[in-house]
């Protein structure tokens, strides 16, 4: 049996292997992705990210077992880890943080390093959580490294995302952070026991009374009024507005409130038309990006390494700009 169909039929040592194939960017990856493609766009995709030391990966650990408990579904988490400078490796060790889940059939726990990539997304992760989609897993939980301005590729692909906070951390600031925002379906505040957990709530939900306002106040014969009534055009075309949620994951607060946030934003997409819309953004951002590489790779192949060592002297020399190079280059002139 091919190892893509043994995948189909939810087997566990087809799924690593072919994990493996694709991360490593291999030719049967690759064909593998084409055989499985047409049998993946079930999962919801859930994305967690967050600065480090926020109980991230703690926080996988509780979703995953209250889909298992509650909701008896099949779980995949990806753990997308800093690289090790040295082997290239992943740094840190979500699967040991993870170990009341081992064991359970139903959950499979794949960690990867990023390389190096921007956006806290190792290339290969949508690839992966393909395969995974392929293999009828119900939810797949991304973890990523950080969250910042630059990384915000997970919100390009999951269709709920999770930006994790916690107390004492420097979360005033950060919640300025514009990117943070705009990328957060839900805004969870971690470690909810510790001191200043009000401060970095106020400051989060003040944040997005500025990027989403759902009430104006004004003055009226003196007195201070509130309309909260929605727009005519928020009544036509309803948005999400993120919520703020808190939780004490190692004890398991709060999770439960926090999964049905979650539900809440799965029916918000399915019946707003907003899953169709993520799921063309996220294609497209797969196809753009492959595109972009393969060109790149194919027109290097193209180029001869003296031609190139050639240009890189020139421009070293400030005897050419590197953008009149690219225009020479690509209109098949020398430079």
């Amino acid at each position: 049996m091919k190892l893509s169909q043994a995948l189909l039929n939810q087997n566990r040592l087809a799924l690593s292997r072919i994990l493996t194939q694709v991360e490593n960017n291999s030719e049967s990856g690759r064909s593998a992705l084409n055989e499985l493609f047409p049998h993946t766009g079930k999962a919801h995709l859930i994305g967690i990210t967050g600065a480090p030391g926020t109980g991230k990966s703690t926080l996988v650990n509780q979703l995953a077992l209250y889909y298992r408990k509650e909701k008896d579904y099949r779980i995949a988490i990806l753990a997308v880890d800093p690289s090790s400078p040295f082997t290239g490796g992943a740094v840190l060790g979500d699967r040991v943080r993870m170990r009341d889940l081992s064991g359970d059939p139903n959950i499979f726990i794949r960690s990867m390093a990023s390389r190096g990539s921007l956006g806290g997304l190792a290339q290969s992760t949508v690839a992966m959580v393909q395969v995974f989609d392929a293999a009828k897993f119900d939810v797949i939980l991304i973890e990523t490294v950080g969250a910042g301005q630059a990384e915000v590729d997970i919100a390009k692909l999951a269709h709920t995302t999770l930006v994790v906070e916690a107390p004492g951390l420097g979360d005033d600031i950060q919640a300025i952070k514009a990117g943070i925002m705009e990328i957060a379906d839900i805004l969870v505040i971690n470690k909810a026991d510790r001191p200043g957990v009000e401060n970095t709530e106020r400051a989060l939900k003040g944040m997005l009374e500025l990027a989403h306002p759902t009430r104006r106040v004004f003055q009226h014969h003196g007195q201070r009024m509130v309309v909260e009534a929605p727009s005519k055009a928020e009544e036509q075309n309803p948005i999400w507005i993120p919520e703020v949620k808190r939780t004490i994951a190692k004890d398991g607060e709060g999770i439960n409130e926090l999964c049905e946030t979650i539900e809440r934003h799965l029916t918000f997409l399915r019946e707003g038309g907003e899953w169709v819309t993520r799921e063309r953004t996220q294609l497209q951002s797969t196809f753009d990006s492959l595109l972009r590489e393969n060109l790149f790779t194919r027109f290097l192949d193209e180029l001869s390494p003296d031609a190139y060592e050639k240009t890189l002297s020139k421009i070293m020399k400030r005897e050419e700009s590197p953008w009149g190079a690219v225009e020479k280059i690509l209109n098949g002139r020398k430079v």
